[in-house]
């Protein structure tokens, strides 16, 4: 368990399809698994969390430095915003 968490709820039409890209990408350059839950990566020494909700992509980060689980934050968050541009989805993280 980590000592450190946050959460992002990004409301879109089309969560399945940002959150694939999103992992799909990511998985590439991070380990990977894929849980009941949801998709896991780890991100440096934290972990990031991916779950697809109907109308939403929750995204979690964990770490157990404050440096860490803002770099889960910049890479999850960066990442889809960027993928996502053209529907104009922001990450907001709350800790």
């Amino acid at each position: 368990m980590y000592t450190l968490n946050s959460r992002a709820d990004v409301v879109t039409e089309r969560p399945g399809r940002w959150a694939k890209q999103l992992v799909s990408h990511l998985s590439n350059k991070v380990s990977h698994e894929k849980t009941e839950r949801g998709d896991e990566l780890a991100i440096g020494d934290g972990l990031g969390v991916v779950i697809v909700e109907s109308g939403s992509i929750v995204l979690e980060a964990h770490a157990d430095s404050a440096e860490d689980l803002a770099r889960v934050e910049d890479v999850l968050g960066r990442h889809l915003e960027r993928f996502a541009e053209k529907d104009g989805l922001k990450v907001t993280w709350s800790r």
